[in-house]
């Protein structure tokens, strides 16, 4: 298998190829011979991507496997993780025990213990019902594998600050921008003069996310070789994930999260619906506050296809605006600032805000509600000897600083 460094400078092969066909077009013009070679190789450049995050993310997961022994169980890494205490043990070992066989597989004392982390279903975002739907609290170790998993799957989870309470009650949130305040030099013995910071507030819900309905055959689950924890950790945290993702990116407010590009104000409108050009990229980097350029968090979010078309994009010495990056878990290069793909955001089109740029863990926040719940279901797929599984995570997001980002919206139609 080729490592990650051979498939990057593979990559990098082809974007030196991509800009010599670039060059070769701007002195005799687009003929479909360039215009072949220009999308062959843009769409080998893709595929070089798309390679390097499988293989990372098989590297990543030969780390896992590597420590599941023949029995199915993973051992802690003292140098991993802390140890877990004798309740959590007792905990995880009663939870992991009711995955695979149910509850009617613990004796009375373990079945209390599990009972313990049993959490009720909210009847809505902001207070806890009193009905009978709910889950289990997952335990430590599992968690912790859903939360990687979840951050993995969900670029703004990566990029925003996330915070974690213990309940699920709205919790007003500060929105403030500072940028207009300044100290001052103090003279002896003269009182130092007051300059309040104005706040606004927003409000972090705790909407119920839920990963819908996750199917194993009765089989499968009386395998002990078959690592369930983590295919199971995998499967809810990205369901979760993604949807988590598309109403952090671009969610409406009403009754889900405040999307950031929803909420970011609009600072450089293009003059095209599905283009844009170098001196709309540099007014929209040049529309924050300087403050807010310094931090190694700034950067642009696009989609895909709005990528595409920053490509071909070139400063006024003719140099590519993107480079690719060579470097494994650093990001692609877009006018000096990393750039990240997040295909929630808008492609290219009329009224369309398709570009975003700025500081995301200054300008957004995300509330989790610490425990992530799994619930099985039994009886309901018995007749196809399967066991049901649901999980549930109560979050909320919103933008708490629009003066870090701005976003670029194309023109109307």
């Amino acid at each position: 298998m080729p490592t990650t460094k051979d498939l990057r400078d593979e990559r990098a092969g082809i974007w030196e190829q991509m800009k010599d066909t670039m060059a070769e077009a701007d002195k005799s013009g687009w003929s479909e011979e360039l215009k072949t070679t220009y999308d062959r190789l843009e769409t080998d450049l893709d595929a070089k991507g798309d390679e390097i995050t499988r293989v990372e993310a098989f590297a990543k997961r030969s780390e896992e496997f590597a420590k599941v022994d023949r029995t199915g169980v993973v051992p802690v890494d003292p140098d991993d993780r802390r140890p877990e205490s004798e309740k959590d043990k007792a905990y995880s070992d009663a939870f992991n025990t009711y995955m695979r066989r149910g509850i009617g597989a613990l004796n009375h004392e373990r079945q209390e213990l599990l009972q313990s982390g049993w959490v009720e279903s909210p009847s809505n975002a902001g207070g806890v019902g009193t009905g009978s739907a709910g889950g289990y609290t997952v335990p430590p170790a599992f968690r912790n594998k859903l939360v990687e998993r979840m951050n993995y799957i969900a670029l703004m989870r990566q990029l925003a600050e996330v915070i974690s309470t213990d309940t699920g009650a709205t919790l007003p949130w500060p929105t403030a921008d500072d940028t207009g305040n300044e100290g001052a030099i103090l003279a002896e013995n003269t009182q130092v003069s007051e300059q309040d910071v104005v706040f606004g507030q927003a409000n972090l819900d705790a909407y119920m996310y839920t990963s819908k309905m996750v199917r194993l055959s009765m089989q499968l689950l009386q395998d002990n070789a078959f690592n369930l924890e983590g295919w199971l950790a995998r499967k809810l945290a990205d369901r979760i994930g993604r949807i988590q993702n598309r109403h952090f990116t671009v969610g409406t407010g009403i009754n889900q999260p405040d999307g950031i590009v929803t909420t970011a104000p609009v600072r450089v409108t293009a003059a095209a619906v599905d283009k844009v050009t170098y001196d709309e990229l540099v007014d929209l980097t040049e529309s924050l506050d300087p403050a807010y350029l310094e931090g190694g968090n700034v950067g642009f979010m696009l989609s895909q296809a709005a990528r595409k078309g920053v490509r071909k994009l070139k400063d006024g010495n003719q140099r590519p605006l993107w480079e690719p990056s060579l470097q494994a878990g650093a990001p692609d290069v877009l006018m000096g600032y990393g750039m990240r793909l997040n295909n929630y955001m808008s492609t290219p089109a009329a009224g369309a805000k398709s570009i975003l740029f700025g500081d995301v863990r200054e300008a957004y926040v995300i509330r989790d509600v610490s425990g992530f719940a799994l619930l099985r279901l039994t009886e309901r797929f018995a007749d196809f000897l399967q066991v049901g599984f649901i999980g549930f995570q109560r979050s909320d997001g919103t933008t708490q600083d629009t003066a870090a980002v701005g976003v670029l919206q194309q023109a109307a139609a």
